[in-house]
Parts: structure tokens; sequence; C-alpha cells
């Protein structure tokens, strides 16, 4: 039988496992971010991975990687003074006629759907720096956002 047609194990044959990847830039968070990453860590910890499959068992070895990998490179960002949109920051805005309430966070931290949206995206990039009453440029128009409020973001 020719080489070509030995298959020598099933492994091979499978699809590469990767790191979970790192977001690019700085692990800015805010004091609430970083309570979060020390905790899930804490809960990665105490799971006994002995009872676990082995897939299952490097599954979750390389989530630890991952948050103790984000714990290391924390840089907890002091509260800002609500002078103007800032990383840690409440931002009211007003787009296209309606209000709306954002609180910018890290990249872990962030959850649309509960009002945090990380540093990183277009909309808090778009309003960095930006103070009360000024508009700023966003998807292409011109003036499209209002900052209406500006406060530090909670804690919890």
């Amino acid at each position: 039988m020719s080489v070509a047609f030995r298959r020598e194990s099933d492994d091979e044959h499978m699809e590469p496992k990767f790191e979970i990847p790192l977001p690019p830039g700085p692990n800015w968070v805010t004091a609430r971010g970083m309570r979060m990453t020390r905790e899930t860590v804490a809960e990665l910890e105490a799971v006994d991975v002995t009872a676990m499959d082995e897939e299952a068992a490097k599954k979750h070895k390389r989530l630890l990687r991952y948050w103790r990998t984000r714990l290391a490179t924390a840089l907890e960002q002091p509260v800002p003074d609500g002078d103007a949109v800032a990383f840690g920051a409440c931002v009211t805005y007003r787009l296209n006629g309606q209000d709306k309430r954002v609180a910018i966070v890290g990249d872990d931290e962030a959850d649309p759907n509960a009002g945090r949206i990380s540093f990183s995206s277009p909309l808090a990039r778009a309003m960095m720096d930006a103070e009360v009453g000024e508009t700023v440029d966003f998807a292409g128009k011109a003036e499209a956002i209002e900052i209406v409020e500006i406060a530090a973001a909670s804690a919890d």
C-alpha cells in the first residue's frame, strides 16, 4: 500500500486548538472590571479539572490561561473627573434624536446590552475627549452625536 493512503492517527486531521485571542492594545479596566477579573480567575482556579474528560480539561485550562493573562496585564484606570468623555465615564448622548446612556469600560467588561461599551469600540472612540454640549462625528456623519451628560461610571 502506498504511503499516501496510510493514516497515522486521527489526531493529525483534527482542527488545531489555539489560545483565546487577546484584544489588541492596553488592558485597561475599571475598579469593577478588576474585581470581575479577579473573581473569574478565582472561580476557574477552584474547579477540579481531574474530574473532567481530557477535552473539557484542556478547554478549561485554556480559559484559565486567558483570564490569568488578563489579570496580570490589567491596568486599573483612575475614575474620570467628568469634564470630558474618558475611560470609566458614563455618558448620556443624543443620536438621531434619541438619548442613550453608556459606560465606557475595558474590553472584558463590555456588555452592550447592559449599557457598557469597550473603550476601543467605534462609538467610544468617536466620543473620547468630547465635553457636554459638544457634537462629534460618527459613522460617516458630521456632528451625528451630541454629548448631553458625563459622570463617573458606577462601580456595580
